[in-house]
């Protein structure tokens, strides 16, 4: 992983400048003041009762003393007494990017959400349809998946026509997904790949986070392809982030290997679910692959369930025999009822989303212990029966493995859900430096919670319901949840995008 270079400017004008800005901050007033919480900052090691002021989006005051007779007139007064104040999450692979979704992710303590595991193929568009009705911050990868269409010919053509289209009608969307039910098993030539790889480039240059790489769904993509793809993505020195071919030991070596041959950041989504009872074997590579420095990171979110389409290619003939599992382990979203093989091949040719019941417990408790291991969510789009990851990963970690079971400390659990996260994105999006923390010069992305009360409450049984015991949410220093309650019409959200974007 790189570091920033030293700065050749003088030690002691460093100083005077850091206290100049640190006096201007103390002689203004306030826009807003978090009194009387525990501060936690997994950088500096923080763990204090103390005040905290911001003044537009940004923290120009951490103080012992109490900061409320420096509030402007009209500011906003937060009370975190007997509560932790924490850097806001922040939810690497949220695959729920609306409205409806980030109020189930606001409440639960997630400040920013993004689309990395699968990305988008058109990150501007993507942008753009998100800008001034979002609740938290948003961004995404770019889709490898999505824009391997643009090297294969016959395809291309008409499938730069979709992505180009203004229309998000149900044709398109129907005949886009045609177009890569077919993509999904076809090979690429050379001359593809290169195509490809120049329509990532161009994607890059539109502000997206790196390469989104699920390629378990579409198994047309060969080693030789996923490797250039990681050659690719050294020369930009942007990550990938990947859900390997196959839930198997073989996948994860795969993607090692590419990123330990070509230098490219790599970052392995949802390793519970890819990794299944494997789980002490893949975490064993990555530990020894990180202590021999490649830049390789992982996640994992803190249910035994996974979710996906049922029409995808992880339901291709042998699915039973390769993951251990039968019909009844299969569960409709929309209805919550456990499959046979009458309703599986009905559903399977209709298409929508599955929960898959797969994973042992003590899988996921090894996970959470994990030092290196990152809290995302893989949270599903809204709907009523989606998996409860999407309304309650980050409660359910502090408050069933940390308060309940002490599988790991608050401490280590709040740099798995901010710093970790935050440093793992801050070299494509240098942004991120000013995240993940709570410091003086930070981005104001706080979020409150009662460390005693905190839980979700979403079930796999019934429809998504809000987690408790987050007490305020601060996304660029305006609230979103106050005292409990989410706020209507409030959409403070910025976009989150690569440092190719301004070049």
């Amino acid at each position: 992983m790189k570091f920033p270079r030293r700065s050749s400017v003088p030690v002691s004008l460093l100083i005077a400048l850091a206290l100049s800005v640190l006096a201007a901050g103390q002689e203004r007033d306030l826009d807003l003041v978090i009194t009387g919480g525990r501060v936690l900052d997994p950088e500096t090691g923080l763990d204090a009762v103390r005040d905290v002021g911001v003044i537009g989006n940004e923290i120009v005051a951490i103080s012992r003393e109490v900061l409320t007779n420096r509030l402007k007139q009209g500011g906003i007064l937060l009370d975190a007494a007997e509560r932790v104040v924490s850097p806001g999450f922040i939810d690497l692979h949220a695959h729920g990017q609306s409205v409806e979704a980030n109020r189930y992710q606001a409440m639960d303590g997630v400040t920013t959400a993004l689309e990395l595991e699968g990305g988008v193929p058109r990150v501007a568009s993507f942008i753009e349809s998100r800008a001034g009705n979002a609740i938290l911050h948003y961004g995404a990868a770019v889709s490898h998946g999505g824009l391997r269409l643009m090297g294969m010919p016959g395809i291309a053509e008409t499938a730069a026509e979709l992505l180009e289209s203004e229309s998000t009608g149900a044709e398109l969307v129907i005949e886009h997904a045609q177009l890569l039910r077919t993509a999904n098993y076809t090979e690429l030539t050379a001359d593809g790949i290169q195509a490809v790889c120049d329509a990532i480039e161009a994607e890059l240059r539109a502000g997206g986070l790196g390469i989104g790489m699920p390629h378990q769904y579409y198994p047309g993509a060969t080693h030789t392809e996923i490797y250039r793809i990681f050659e690719f993505a050294a020369a930009m020195d942007v990550p990938i982030y990947t859900h390997v071919r196959d839930m198997a030991i073989h996948a994860i070596q795969e993607v090692i290997a590419n990123a330990t041959a070509t230098g490219a950041p790599l970052h392995i989504v949802h390793l519970n679910s890819s990794s299944l009872h494997h789980l002490p074997i893949t975490l064993g590579m990555i530990r020894g692959a990180r202590a021999a420095g490649v830049d390789v990171t992982t996640e994992a979110y803190p249910y035994t369930a996974a979710s996906t389409g049922i029409s995808s290619a992880i339901f291709d003939e042998g699915w039973q025999e390769k993951l251990g599992m039968t019909y009844g382990d299969i569960q409709w979203q929309d209805t919550g009822e456990r499959l046979t093989e009458e309703t599986f091949n009905l559903f399977h040719a209709e298409g929508g989303t599955v929960i898959m019941h797969m994973m042992d417990p003590a899988m996921i408790e090894l996970a959470m212990r994990t030092s290196f291991v990152i809290v995302a969510s893989d949270g599903m789009p809204y709907a009523p029966g989606a998996h409860p990851r999407s309304a309650g990963t980050f409660s359910r970690v502090l408050g069933r493995y940390v308060r309940d079971q002490r599988v790991l400390s608050l401490n280590d659990a709040i740099r798995k859900m901010t710093l970790m996260p935050a440093e793992r994105l801050q070299e494509i999006a240098p942004l991120m430096r000013r995240k993940g923390r709570i410091q003086i010069g930070a981005i104001a992305d706080i979020t409150v919670f009662d460390p005693d009360t905190i839980i979700d409450t979403a079930t796999f049984e019934d429809d998504l319901t809000y987690s408790e015991g987050v007490a305020h949410v601060v996304v660029d220093g305006v609230p979103v949840v106050r005292d409990g309650t989410l706020l209507e019409g409030v959409f403070p959200g910025k976009a989150l995008v690569g440092r190719y974007t301004s070049e």
